[in-house]
């Protein structure tokens, strides 16, 4: 477990949420009569159980992580062979993605799970489906009120901030007057205000730091860049750089060679596979990256899988999966590269 507390409920890492064989075989109408509370709930080893038709719902895969979320959906969904996964195209479009969930209710899926492109304007759509008795897993962004999912799954974007600010805090304790400069995000987006709040907050644990510039980049390989090259300019030195995104990083990694600058430790963000390659190889300045791992959808799929069956989620007392589970932001460097190298999305 992690030390940090989770402002959404129960606090899992991503190891242990993502793992098939947490789901038990009983459900809270079974062995209510037959096992005292807090009695521990022995974990199913995946046998076949009641068939579960799964509706999926995602934007659309314009980004390497969101490309991710689609294929640990479809792989998880296919180690189970009481499992039919019913998955739409996936929009950006509100209208659209409205549209394919009301198809997938239509269709009378048992579970629903929904990663919305906007999860304001999508919360009818999760209110529709659990009005239907359609239970929702409400994957990463969330839905305006709680009554719209039956559980919700996702990052820790305060946390991201929280262990990279912590990490290159430990990285330049020892040196006086060290600065640092980020590169954000998009800033109209909740996750990135997050993100910087988690690092300020780390950085204030050491008095020796200052955070020196910043600039928002937007998630994209060009703008990552662009934004990137005018960091450089504007900073002619720093010890510490903390880029929000891979895929906006391998922009930034391309500004800093172009520029010839070293002298100073980059962390990334989300677990890139070129990341990890870039991590493990050791010859840059990228030396870690922040996990916001994309087998939450997986992890999305066990519940769904449990729900459907009646199920909780194995090593607890409780009957029935939780309503609420936030996934721990690791930090990966060359210590630990190799055991994460598995899940590095392209």
């Amino acid at each position: 477990m992690s030390p940090l507390t989770s402002r959404r409920g129960l606090l899992f890492t991503a190891a242990a949420v993502s793992t098939g064989a947490l789901l038990t075989g009983c459900t809270s109408n079974e062995t209510k009569d037959e096992k005292p509370a807090g009695s521990g709930q022995p974990a199913a080893d995946g046998a076949p159980g009641k068939h579960v038709t799964i509706g999926f719902a995602g934007p659309q895969a314009d980004h390497g992580w969101l490309n991710a979320i689609n294929d640990q959906a479809k792989g998880r969904a296919r180690k189970y062979s009481d499992v039919s996964l019913e998955i739409t195209e996936g929009s950006n479009d509100t209208a659209a993605q409205i549209g394919q969930i009301e198809t997938l209710i239509n269709k009378k899926v048992d579970v629903l799970v929904v990663l919305p492109a906007d999860g304001k304007a999508l919360t009818q759509a999760g209110l529709k489906a659990m009005r239907a008795g359609i239970p929702v897993v409400n994957l990463d962004r969330v839905f305006n009120t709680p009554q719209a999912y039956r559980c919700w799954i996702g990052g820790d974007n305060y946390g991201m901030g929280l262990n990279a600010g912590h990490y290159i805090g430990e990285k330049l304790k020892g040196k006086a007057g060290a600065r640092v400069v980020e590169l954000a995000g998009l800033d109209n987006l909740e996750l990135t205000k997050q993100r910087s709040q988690g690092f300020d907050d780390a950085l204030k644990n050491y008095p020796n730091i200052k955070k020196v510039a910043r600039q928002a980049a937007e998630f994209t390989v060009e703008s990552g860049q662009a934004k990137m090259a005018q960091l450089l300019q504007a900073q002619p030195e720093f010890d510490a750089l903390w880029n929000h995104d891979d895929d906006q990083g391998v922009g930034a990694l391309r500004a800093i060679e172009q520029a010839g600058r070293d002298g100073f430790l980059m962390v990334g963000g989300a677990g890139a596979l070129t990341a990890f390659q870039a991590i493990k190889q050791d010859d840059g300045v990228l030396k870690a990256t922040v996990l916001y791992p994309p087998t939450m959808a997986a992890s999305a799929i066990d519940l769904a899988r449990a729900l459907g069956q009646g199920k909780g989620v194995g090593g607890l007392a409780e009957y029935e999966i939780p309503s609420s589970i936030t996934l721990y932001s690791a930090v990966v460097d060359k210590t630990n590269v190799d055991q994460y190298m598995s899940t590095g999305f392209r």
